[in-house]
């Protein structure tokens, strides 16, 4: 019986950082089918097999940045960790030798800025869920007053209002 794992990245905010132009490059398709997922699910359970791949594709990112351009990538984020990353200026000699070892080695080119955050169209092959807006179904119309209307035994209730 074989039974199926999640291997999770733990990585400290550093690497993550470090990392974050090109894995958001090269993890982009599973991460906006897992995003398009929760969105349109409002249940993560329904997510559970985009999690997986977001999943899977950030262990294949690191795997490749390590067997690549382990020195590198930790002298970058290594950087990043002792500037406590608030002055990124510091260390754009170490990310300038992360780009050009990703590049030449496995040709990733690091995104322009602001390419990551355009606004893209997703395109999936999951159905459309029923409602994916969850909005609450129409209320039925008001049903037709049948009796006659009479005006109010008191009179107007606006007279308070007119002082």
């Amino acid at each position: 019986m074989a039974f199926l794992f999640s291997v999770q990245v733990n990585v400290s905010s550093a690497v993550l950082k470090a990392a974050a132009h090109h894995f958001g490059s090269q993890c982009d398709k599973p991460s906006k089918e897992f995003m398009l997922c929760r969105w349109e699910e409002k249940d993560p359970r329904k997510c559970l097999e985009e999690g997986r791949k977001v999943n899977e594709c950030a262990v294949n990112f690191f795997r490749q940045i390590k067997g690549n351009c382990a020195e590198s990538f930790t002298d970058y984020w290594t950087c990043l960790d002792y500037s406590n990353m608030g002055e990124l200026r510091r260390c754009r000699k170490q990310q300038h030798e992360f780009d050009n070892c990703v590049l030449d080695k496995l040709g990733w080119k690091r995104p322009e800025l602001g390419e990551l955050s355009k606004v893209t169209k997703v395109q999936t092959a999951r159905p459309l869920p029923e409602n994916p807006y969850h909005s609450r179904p129409r209320p039925e119309p008001n049903t037709p007053i049948e009796a006659e209307l009479q005006p109010a035994k008191h009179g107007s209730r606006l007279f308070f209002w007119n002082w």
